[in-house]
């Protein structure tokens, strides 16, 4: 089972370059509990970035770099099937 509605889909974030940023995402319930991963601008985001850690939904920058800036997508994948969230921008300035 793989509901549709995120229990939080992420919002906007706006932060100054060198800042942390974190995107959270509580991925919508299902059966097995499903796995939460990020894309950003279409493409997943790697957890081989040290600067990006993902615990618990919660996609965390940190600190941002104006690259860092784009569309977010939470990912919520179990083995029914993956569901994007709404996406969400961050902001770099």
């Amino acid at each position: 089972v793989l509901r549709d509605d995120f229990r939080q889909p992420p919002g906007d974030v706006v932060v100054a370059a060198g800042e942390p940023a974190v995107l959270e995402c509580v991925p919508p319930r299902g059966h097995p509990e499903p796995s939460v991963s990020w894309k950003k601008n279409g493409v997943r985001v790697s957890a081989k970035d040290e600067r990006l850690t993902i615990r618990g939904g919660k996609l965390m920058v940190a600190s941002t770099h104006k690259s860092d800036a784009g569309v977010y997508v939470c990912v919520a994948t179990n083995v029914v099937g993956e569901r994007d969230s709404d996406p969400a921008e961050l902001v770099v300035f």
